[in-house]
Order: structure tokens, then C-alpha cells, then sequence
């Protein structure tokens, strides 16, 4: 909740049961009041921070006006999903805070529901309360003058309508109850502290409202309603069945399905699940189906309320009344409102008879909190009839565009710019792919006697999957939505028309359902090439040290579920032939998981060519994988990064390399820090291996042993390397000359990184002397970061004279300053080699410019120059701009860092271009740490 409201308010997560009315609701009496979760603060001094152990007695102290001043939250925003008992809680506080307050003169506790504020027109705040309590209207002002002995509860904020959006109230505060104005703006003025600054707030809010809600008020505490814990959930079953054996069993079902379950906190939920499921167990159905999706769940609900009598159809009337609460339901999903009243009927051309059959049946309620208004018997089921409107055949899917009617077509509801704006309309599309199953939307048109389309199968194909470019899973967000929409549809050549495209993949697996998302899509995705893979810690609990012995019990079955849906997934790496590229990073597995993993790689049909481990752990799974990976003939490219390495891997890694099937040509060892012994074992490894060319050790610890071991390896004739980077291996000036003597008898190697190793001007003289010999093939060569001054420029410059091979050289971020005149006087020479030099940040300044200027215009072979984070001033760009124009230079790419809002500047790019098309000059960003040439050459 960091960062939702002002001041960074503290959280307090709370499990409390609803369904507390007993009898007035179709899921019957309340469970047992649960004990609040956990709480944590962010840590600001500040904010307020309560340690929170009982539901009703500890949470109404931070309401009560004994509670001390440095322990009391004026503002309290209760928050969470649909259904899960916000408005229930809060009366009882209302009623227990009258209570705990007899002794006291006038304690009063007000009701305000933001859906009848958002009707009323202007008025003053005594006419809103009078309303409310209107045995108060003689002695309001006795009351409001003792406001710090007030209550009020302003409930489901996220029904507030305000035509210029919620925000703008508070540039028309009012602080006089007497004054009249618009409901919406008294009731921002009590937000906003204006009006009865010193009276305790009560707000009840869905999560998606909180956005809105923060530009009224200031330091809140944020209560997060859960709903029923899984215990209870697990009561809820039991009471509901009577029969333990099948209550238990209905209760697994809705937990195999984990976004099913989480919607299972709201009572609302979990009665319908008990309903259907106990229907079709009384009928000896097969009840697994239901819990697949929660499309199929809210089908049945639906269908099995209006069950057809045998031998007969339903009536038209049903039809119509379908269709007009479908209706009704979308206009209020598209209106990101959920409680309706006579006047949103009467705009739509219905009455309540229209909807009768649905009153009577528990799908639409009239509201308990609001006189004369109507509301679903959960969101998730509002949110399923508008999808359902979609497919009520031609007529009612042209009325998404009928005038008055606030309801988008198909390609609005799945548009990413309408989902930022109304997060209602994703659920809705999930469901609409529900529905495009052709089976489902069958039994909806035959349950209700009305026809159905199949048109909107294609229509959906359109705007999820081909839209974007062909790019739908352009971002592990994109992906996760596509991948549920999917799902949801349990149609298989739906998911395989639309996988046909698909060729990179980024997965977030966080919990199961998206387990269960990707195994059920990639398997059709035959076109598949590459994925990455992260899997959040918590996923597998075999090996996670925080797993109470308690819960073992439950956590074997968690991970005995989740291994099979890993299994299925894993598959894929051996059954999709297109498939050669995978990522798994930042990625906590089991031994159980990694074990499956390594199952899928080894066997024949997996065609991996290139294979990145990052970050994961256990730690032993870096030595499995590299086992698995022995004489993996398909293999070329293998990442192993991060993490804690085993002892062996490099041991592991010899195996591999030697193994005459090997044809791996690049390996990246991350964080490497083995034994000299080690090294030497490797070392040979490399000798024998013909395949690799590539040998990244970026950030190994390299003592001047192990760098005397490779260096030996890169003197021996049958070493094949051809790049070697040794970035930040904590190298001194001493290993240069072992690096040199390599360089001086090594044929083959034509890339070596050095960057960010403390080398000095000593270690690059070492550096040149081996350079410098004919037989030295050394093409490419990064020294960024290498503590190189003036002094070591003169070494290099004297290199680049003498018909060297380089080609590339990149010397960014060393304090040259002044040395660069040594390097130009080598660049003007006709036989320097040299075609990209990098010299970001280093310290040039505008004296330098006249001398690279003078390279500009005799150079011939010179074609990248980056002068990026170099302080030049207009002067020093000016003196390069004009040696530019002199001659028809080779130079392609121009890096600097300049003012292009300059008016001046922008003549002289201007200029520049007219005079040599082909260069691209890049100003770059003075954050950047890397030049154009260091990140071509590493």
C-alpha cells in the first residue's frame, strides 16, 4: 500500500468473515469473527502504527474518542474486495461506538452511502445529516459543536460519481454545514478535513478506488479486509453439505482453481459454489467441471437457478428478462457502479418486473443499505452478465452502441486504455472468452430460450491477440491478461489460432493459476521460440525455511498440485522442436522442481540452444542443470549467473566440455570464486574443448593464480577462444603481463574486455607490448573504467601508429582529459587500423575539440567516435561541426553531449546533416554509463 495515499499511511491486513445478517442472505448465518491477520507500517515516524489482535473490540479503538490522541487515526479507510463485509463491519462499529460512549453527552455515529450522495442535488450538510437521523434536526447544531464526539461512516467511496472526476472536489471545499452545495462536495469537504475537522472517519472502499481516493485525505489508516480465512471457508463447506466427505471434497475442487478460491473469501461465493456443486453431486454429476474456470461456475449458478422443467421451454418473457439484466449489468460495469436505483431502470426502459425472475431467485437483491436500490448478489456476477450481453445474439450486441447507453463494443472493453481507466472491464473480458466457448454459450441460450453468437470468437481473436502489431505478449503484464483469457475459454482451437503467432514469451509465475494458464496455452503454441521464466518464491514449498512444521500437511499437497501443473508445463520444453532459447532468472524452485526441469532438457527432443540461469536457487540447482547438460549436443550458448554456485560447478562445467558431443560456443560464469585447483581443472577443460569461442567471467574473482592459469590455456595451440571478457575480476597491473605474453602467441583471439579493472598506465604498456607483436590478431579491445590517464594514451598511441590490428577500441570513463591529443595524433596517421573509438566520460573539455577536429578531417577509416558525458560547450561542438562540413568524413555515428533545445545547436546539426547524409549524430544521456563502441564491443 506504499505510495497509494499521502504520507505513506500504515497498513493493517484484517481477516474478518461477513455474511453477519443472519437470515436476510441466501448463504445463511455468519461464521465465527476471525482474528486480524498481520500488521506492518513502512517504517515513516509519522505514520500510525498499531499492533492489532481482535477484530471488533482492538479495531473500534482506533475509532473511539478515549483513545489517546498520539494513538488515534482520525481518517480510517476500510478497504477491500466485493462482498467480503466492509459495510457489515462498519455498522458494527457505528453501533459500538454509541455504546462504548453512554457516559458521554450526545455520542452519535452517522451513515452516509455515497451512491444516495451521488443522486442528491445541492444541499447543506444539516439536510444530509437530518436525513440520516432526522430525530436530530432540533439539536444538529448542539451536536455538530461537539464534533470530536462524532462518527461518521461514509460507505463504498468507489460509488461516488463525480462528473469532473473525484479529484476536482477539492478546489470547491465548504467548511459551514449551513452552506448549501453539491452532495459530492459537502461530503469532500468532510474528507478533506474542511468541514468538522476534529469528527473520526469511517470510509469503506474496493482497492481500485483508493487511487481516487487519496487526493481527499491525509494520513489514513488503511484497513485491508481479506474475507473469510481458508479455515473458515473450510466451515462454510461443512455446515453447508452436513456431510464431511463431500463437503471436503467440494472444498478441494474450488481450491484446485486458486483464483476461484480467492474469490471464495466473500461468503457470496462460496454459497454459490455450494449450491452448484452440491446439485450436481446430489444428481451424481461429475462436479470438476464447475470449478475449472469461474466462467463455468457462474454459468451453472446461473443455469441451475432457471433449470427447465422436463419436456418444456422456457418463455419468452425469460428471454427478455435475461437480456434486461444483462443490460443493466453492463451499463453499470462500463459505469464502474454496482448499486442501482428506479432511475437507472427507467433511463435503461425497464421496471423491476422486468427483472422479477432474477429478484426472486437470489441473483439481484434489493439493497440492504439503500432504500430503493438493487445490487448483484456478488460483482464477479454482474461483471458475468455484462460479458454475457456480448453474445446475446445480433440485436443486443449492437445495443453496446444504442444512444444513452454507456457501453462499449468489444474492441473497448479488451483496450488497454479503457482497462487503465475502469479496472471492472478485464474481469468482463475474461468472461466473454468464457463464453466464446461455443458449448457454454449454448447452454446459456438454451437455459433462457434466447439465441446466442458466435461472432464474437473472431471479434475477440482480433483485439486481444493480432492487435499491438502482432506483439500481444509484448510485456509479462500483456502476457499473464492473455494467458487468463485464454484459459478461461476451455476452447482449444481458440488458443491455438491464437498461439499460432506467438514466438516470445516472458512469464511471472506467482501463484498457481498462472501455472495453470501457461500449461494449458504454451502446449498449443507450436511456433514458439523463446521464453523467459520467473518464478516467485513461495511457488514451491519443499525446501522454503520458512515452512512451519504445522503446515507441512498441507504444504506436500500444495507442492504435490503445483509439481504436476510444473510437470505440464516443463513438457513443453521437450515437445516444442521451435523452441531454443530459455531464461530462467530471479527464480525460486525446489530440488523437486529443478529435478523435473532438468528431466525435460535431457532428453532428445528438447532442441535448447541457448540456456540462461539467473539468480536461482536452490543452490544446487546450478549442478544439476550442468549434469543435464552433459553431451547436450543442441546446446551452443549457457548462462550461469548469480546465486551461490556449488563447489563443483566448475568441476561439473569440465565434464561438460570435454564431453566429445559438446558443441557449446558461449558460457557465462557470473560471481565465479573457486579454488586455484579449480581453475586448473577448467583450464585444461578449455584446452581440450574445440567448440567454445566465448568465455564471458564478468564479476569473478580472478586471483593473479588463476589469471596465470588462464593465460597458459590462451598460449596453447588447440585453444579455440575467440572472445575473452574479463570485466570487473579484480585484475591489477600485474596480471597485464601474463595477459600480454598470451597476446603476443594466441592467433585466434580477436575480442578482450577488461573493463572496470584497476589495470593503470603500467598495466597498458604490458597491455601494448604484446599488442604490438605482427603474429597478435586482437581486433576489438574495452579498457573502460581501467584508471588510464594521459600518460597510458601515449602508449596507445604509439600501438595504433605501428599497423596494429585493432579496430575497436574503447578507453570510456578514464581521466584522459589532455591525452586524447595523443590519441589523434595516431588517428590522422594512414595506417591506423582504428574504425570505433570510445572516450565517454573522459574528462575531454572544449581545448580538446580542435585536435579531434583535425582527426575528422584527415581520418580515413574512422567511423564511430563517442564523445558522450564530455563537457565540450558550444565552442568545442562548433570546432567539430565545422571540420564535418570540410570533408566527406567516414564517419557514421557522432556521440556528444549537447543542448539540442539550443537554437544555435540545432543550426549546426542542421547543417551538419545537409553535408553528410549518412551520419547520425546521438546526443546522449548524461546518465549513461556505456558508449555506443563499449556496447557494440562487449
Amino acid at each position: 500500500m506504499r505510495g497509494v495515499l499521502h504520507h505513506r499511511p500504515s497498513v493493517v491486513l484484517v481477516q474478518v468473515p461477513v455474511g453477519m445478517v443472519v437470515g436476510s442472505h441466501p448463504w445463511g448465518n455468519a461464521m465465527e469473527e476471525s482474528s486480524i491477520l498481520k500488521t506492518f507500517s513502512p517504517g515513516n515516524g509519522d505514520e500510525f502504527h498499531y499492533n492489532v489482535t481482535q477484530r471488533s473490540q482492538r479495531f473500534l479503538s482506533f475509532l473511539n474518542s478515549k483513545t489517546p490522541t498520539q494513538r488515534k487515526s482520525h481518517t480510517v479507510v476500510l478497504h477491500g474486495p466485493a462482498g467480503v463485509g466492509k459495510t457489515t463491519l462498519a455498522k458494527k462499529c457505528m453501533l459500538d461506538w454509541t455504546q462504548d460512549n453512554l457516559a458521554q453527552t450526545c455520542p452519535r455515529a452517522f451513515y452516509l452511502s455515497c451512491k444516495v450522495l451521488s443522486r442528491k442535488g445541492t444541499c447543506s450538510f444539516a439536510q444530509v445529516l437530518a436525513e440520516s437521523a432526522p430525530d436530530l434536526q432540533d439539536a444538529l447544531p448542539q451536536v455538530l459543536a461537539q464534533a470530536q464526539k462524532l462518527l461518521f461512516v461514509i460507505d463504498a467511496f468507489e460509488e461516488l460519481r463525480v462528473p469532473s472526476g473525484v479529484g476536482a472536489l477539492v478546489h470547491d471545499l465548504c467548511g459551514d454545514w449551513r452552506t448549501q452545495r453539491p452532495a459530492p462536495v459537502l461530503l469532500g469537504s468532510l474528507l478533506k478535513r474542511k468541514l468538522l475537522p476534529t469528527a473520526t472517519l469511517l470510509v469503506t472502499t474496493r482497492p481500485e478506488a483508493l487511487r481516487e481516493l487519496r487526493f481527499l485525505v491525509e494520513r489514513p489508516l488503511l484497513v485491508e479486509m481479506e474475507g473469510l480465512s481458508e479455515r473458515d471457508r473450510r466451515a462454510y463447506f461443512l455446515r453447508h453439505f452436513g456431510e464431511e466427505a463431500r463437503a471436503l471434497r467440494a472444498f478441494h475442487l474450488m481450491k484446485s482453481n486458486a483464483a476461484l478460491f480467492r474469490m471464495g473469501a466473500a461468503p457470496a461465493v462460496c454459497w454459490m459454489v455450494c449450491t452448484c456443486l452440491r446439485l450436481q453431486m446430489d444428481e451424481a454429476e461429475d462436479p470438476r467441471p464447475t470449478c475449472q474456470t469461474a466462467t463455468s461456475l457462474l454459468l451453472c449458478f446461473l443455469c441451475s437457478r432457471f433449470a427447465p422443467v422436463q419436456d418444456s421451454c422456457p418463455g419468452p418473457h425469460l428471454a427478455a428478462a435475461l437480456r434486461a439484466l444483462c443490460l443493466l449489468a453492463a451499463e453499470g460495469t462500463w459505469a464502474q457502479t454496482s448499486v442501482f436505483d428506479g432511475h437507472d431502470l427507467r433511463r435503461l426502459g425497464m421496471d423491476e418486473s422486468d427483472l422479477r425472475p432474477f429478484l426472486d431467485t437470489s441473483i439481484l437483491q434489493k439493497g440492504r443499505d439503500c432504500e430503493g436500490c438493487y445490487c448483484f448478489v456478488h460483482l464477479s456476477v454482474q461483471q458475468f452478465l455484462a460479458a454475457a450481453l456480448y453474445v446475446l445474439g445480433s440485436e443486443d450486441h449492437q445495443d453496446a452502441g444504442s444512444p444513452g447507453w454507456n457501453i462499449g463494443g468489444v474492441q473497448r472493453l479488451l483496450s488497454k486504455e479503457e482497462g487503465l481507466k475502469n479496472p471492472h472491464l478485464a474481469p468482463v473480458g475474461r468472461f466473454l472468452f468464457g463464453l466464446a466457448n461455443e458449448k457454454r454459450a449454448r447452454e446459456l441460450g438454451t437455459t433462457f430460450g434466447c439465441p446466442v453468437s458466435t461472432e464474437v470468437k473472431q471479434e475477440l481473436l482480433e483485439c486481444r491477440i493480432r492487435s499491438a502489431e502482432n506483439r500481444p505478449f509484448s510485456s509479462v503484464t500483456d502476457t499473464k491478461e492473455i494467458l487468463y483469457c485464454l484459459y478461461e475459454s476451455q476452447e482449444e482451437l481458440l488458443v491455438k489460432e491464437a498461439m499460432a503467432q506467438v514466438t516470445e514469451v516472458s512469464l511471472h509465475l506467482q501463484d498457481t493459476s498462472d501455472m495453470v494458464h501457461a500449461a494449458f496455452c504454451l502446449k498449443h503454441c507450436e511456433n514458439l521460440q523463446k521464453m523467459w521464466l520467473r518464478v516467485e518464491k513461495g511457488m514451491f514449498l519443499e525446501n522454503d525455511a520458512a515452512w512451519e512444521s504445522e503446515a507441512q500437511a498441507d504444504g506436500s499437497q500444495h507442492d504435490h498440485v503445483f509439481l504436476h501443473l510444473w510437470i505440464d508445463l516443463c513438457s513443453v520444453f521437450s515437445s516444442n522442436e521451435n523452441l531454443c532459447f530459455l531464461d530462467v532468472s530471479q527464480s525460486f524452485l525446489s530440488h523437486s522442481s529443478v529435478r523435473i526441469l532438468c528431466e525435460q532438457i535431457t532428453r532428445v527432443t528438447c532442441h535448447l540452444q541457448k540456456l540462461v540461469i539467473k539468480n536461482v536457487s536452490p543452490a544446487d540447482a546450478y549442478r544439476d542443470l550442468c549434469l543435464a547438460l552433459v553431451g547436450k549436443k543442441t546446446l551452443t550458448h549457457l548462462v550461469l549467473e548469480g546465486g551461490v554456485h556449488s563447489d563443483k560447478l566448475l568441476l561439473l562445467l569440465c565434464e561438460t566440455l570435454r564431453h566429445p558431443r559438446c558443441n557449446l560456443r558461449y558460457l557465462r560464469l557470473g560471481s565465479c570464486s573457486d579454488t586455484t585447483q579449480q581453475w586448473a581443472d577448467f583450464s585444461s577443460a578449455l584446452e581440450v574443448n574445440q567448440s567454445l569461442k566465448c568465455l564471458d567471467l564478468t564479476a569473478s574473482e580472478l586471483p593473479d593464480e588463476c589469471t596465470k592459469l588462464l593465460c597458459m590455456t590462451l598460449r596453447h595451440p588447440k585453444c579455440f577462444l575467440q572472445r575473452l571478457l574479463l570485466e570487473n575480476c579484480h585484475l591489477a597491473e600485474a596480471c597485464c603481463k601474463e595477459l600480454s605474453s598470451a597476446l603476443i602467441v594466441n592467433q585466434r583471439l580477436t575480442h578482450l574486455c577488461l573493463a572496470n579493472n584497476n589495470l593503470g598506465d603500467g598495466g597498458v604498456k604490458l597491455l601494448c607490448e604484446g599488442l604490438s607483436y605482427p603474429d597478435c590478431q586482437l581486433q576489438n579491445l574495452v579498457l573502460s573504467h581501467c584508471n588510464i590517464t594521459r600518460r597510458g594514451c601515449r602508449y596507445i598511441s604509439k600501438l595504433l601508429q605501428e599497423d596494429s590490428s585493432l579496430t575497436n577500441l574503447d578507453l570510456g570513463l578514464n581521466p584522459i582529459a589532455t591525452g586524447s591529443w595523443f590519441l589523434c595524433e595516431a588517428l590522422k596517421k594512414p595506417n591506423c587500423n582504428l574504425r570505433c573509438l570510445g572516450l565517454c566520460g573522459c574528462s575531454i573539455t572544449s581545448s580538446c575539440c580542435q585536435g579531434l577536429a583535425s582527426v575528422l578531417i584527415s581520418t580515413q577509416r574512422l567511423e564511430t567516435l563517442d564523445l558522450g558525458q564530455n563537457i565540450l560547450g558550444q565552442s568545442g561542438i562548433t570546432v567539430l561541426f565545422e571540420a564535418l562540413k570540410q570533408n566527406n568524413s567516414p564517419l557514421k555515428i557522432l556521440r556528444l553531449e549537447i543542448d539540442e533545445s539550443s537554437v544555435e545547436i540545432q543550426k549546426l546539426l542542421k547543417d551538419v546533416k545537409d553535408h553528410n547524409p549518412n551520419l547520425t549524430i546521438e546526443c546522449s544521456d548524461a546518465k549513461a554509463s556505456l558508449s555506443p563502441c563499449c556496447e557494440f564491443l562487449s
